[in-house]
């Protein structure tokens, strides 16, 4: 049988690897070959900043970004995008859960529709900007906002469309162009949309596409002169590094990073509403969301009805989600389990493998009786894995809660509004949800705290990101 090859997108164009050398892409649920997509180097890594920054060029001065399209021009082409996207979304979301093992309906009806909708977010917004002016008695001053030149989007595997899109929107909204690498291990949907940028006109080298190693072409990806801000979602540790290049540059940097985030549970919260979304906060996507919440913290008094409740909700979700990602981290997730058992945590649901026995399946699992300061706690382990403690009051409860090295999200469960406004305060997370886990708004920030990143995401903070204020002052009185 001929396996597919995808390809990078390099200046408008489908192009191999520049020693034309393959990675296999797994599907993580059967264990088969989806496609080979190119193991680019270093070559491949400085033709597309080449492409990027020769289009960036052509765009010359003025209020023109990349490839000569001024706002206007940006948003209609960003909406072309996303309607060749709304025509093909069956086959993306096919791609998608091909790649990443997720159930296709989570791809058809949740990933990809949220990845259309950042494209028109954005789209709009680029039309939608204003910016100050501000007047003296013998001044003017106004603001010129305008693109950085070519730009890196590093992205994950987890949600791979959905968040290349929700860097990939603002950044040439605001006339960037662009160089795209996502994660090798869910290729497929980043060389549709290479595809898509060209069947809808978009000028050579504004969107650029290498696929390959992290370690063997996101350094060229990060260090070249031409390369203005890098944007990165992913690990903690791959964070630092990134940083470790970029710092000494002087260039822009975007991190959004790990999470070990709680969930806190008090006995006066809606019960039955709370356990479903506690569950769903640790469950959903196999747990594999930098958002999960994996430590749970409850009540004392609600402390023995909870646990049962939320080892029920486990087992339910075993049905409802796919596999890890690979079997490989699957192998991760196992050992933590492992040392769980060995740091003196009980298993009340789940804790092992099942289905087909070449995918990367893992059961949602539920560990208690574990010191918070152990490593199972406090360490990511990006799977269906949550542990739960018991607090005791609201002070205590807090203390648990900031209780780690990561800041990302948290999410507080309860009837008192003071209470919930004293909690989003003092939470050391970037982002607080009370009475609900991931209900977003594309319109406000979205980033972490200590190890879970630096900057900002998400509306103006985006727009921001990908662009340069400059002032201009002009005296027109000399008297």
């Amino acid at each position: 049988m001929t396996i597919e090859h995808i390809h990078n997108w390099i200046n408008g164009e489908a192009c191999e690897a520049a020693d034309r050398s393959w990675i296999e892409n797994i599907n993580p649920a059967t264990g088969e070959v989806v496609n080979l997509l190119p193991r680019s180097n270093e070559e491949d890594a400085f033709d597309a900043v080449a492409a990027a920054h020769d289009c960036y060029l052509a765009g010359g001065q003025g209020n023109a970004g990349a490839g000569g399209l001024n706002a206007a021009q940006r948003c209609d082409l960003l909406m072309a995008v996303a309607d060749a996207m709304t025509e093909r979304v069956e086959e993306i979301a096919a791609a998608e859960s091909h790649d990443s093992g997720k159930p296709y309906l989570n791809a058809l009806k949740g990933d990809v529709p949220r990845s259309i909708d950042n494209l028109r977010f954005f789209a709009k917004a680029a039309v939608a900007q204003t910016t100050p002016a501000v007047s003296a008695g013998n001044s003017i001053n106004y603001v010129l906002r305008q693109p950085l030149g070519a730009v890196s989007l590093i992205t994950p595997w987890n949600f791979p469309l959905h968040l290349l899109t929700w860097k990939l929107g603002p950044a040439l909204a605001m006339g960037n162009s662009v160089i795209a690498k996502p994660s090798e291990l869910t290729p497929t949907t980043a060389s549709i949309l290479g595809q898509l940028f060209v069947e809808v006109g978009a000028p050579e080298g504004l969107f650029n596409v290498v696929h390959g190693y992290g370690h063997e072409i996101g350094d060229a990806l990060v260090r070249h002169p031409h390369v203005k801000a890098v944007s990165f979602t992913g690990g903690t540790e791959t964070g630092k590094i990134i940083a470790t290049t970029a710092a000494p540059l002087l260039k822009k940097t975007s991190f959004e990073l790990g999470g070990k985030n709680p969930s806190i549970v008090f006995a006066d919260c809606d019960l039955a509403q709370t356990i479903a979304t506690v569950a769903r906060a640790a469950f959903f996507n196999a747990g594999q969301v930098c958002l999960c919440g994996s430590r749970v913290l409850v009540a004392s008094e609600i402390y023995d009805d909870f646990v049962d409740a939320l080892a029920e909700q486990a087992i339910l979700y075993r049905d409802q989600i796919g596999p890890l990602v690979s079997r490989e981290h699957r192998e991760k997730v196992i050992s933590y389990v492992e040392l769980a058992k060995q740091e003196g945590g009980e298993i009340i649901a789940g804790g092992d493998t099942y289905g087909d026995e070449n995918g990367a399946f893992f059961e949602p699992t539920v560990i208690i009786g574990l010191d918070h300061g152990c490593r199972t706690v406090q360490e990511e382990i990006f799977g269906p894995v949550l542990t739960v403690h018991p607090f005791d009051g609201d002070e205590h409860a807090l203390e648990l809660a900031n209780d780690t090295d990561f800041g990302l999200a948290s999410s507080v469960f309860t009837s008192n509004l003071q209470r919930a406004h004293h909690f989003a305060e003092h939470i050391q997370s970037g982002m607080v949800w009370v009475n609900d886990w991931n209900l977003r708004d594309l319109r406000v920030p979205f980033g972490g705290m200590k190890q879970s990143g630096v900057g900002r995401e998400g509306g103006e903070y985006s727009m921001s990101f990908f662009s340069q204020d400059r002032n201009v002052c002009v005296r027109y009185n000399y008297d």
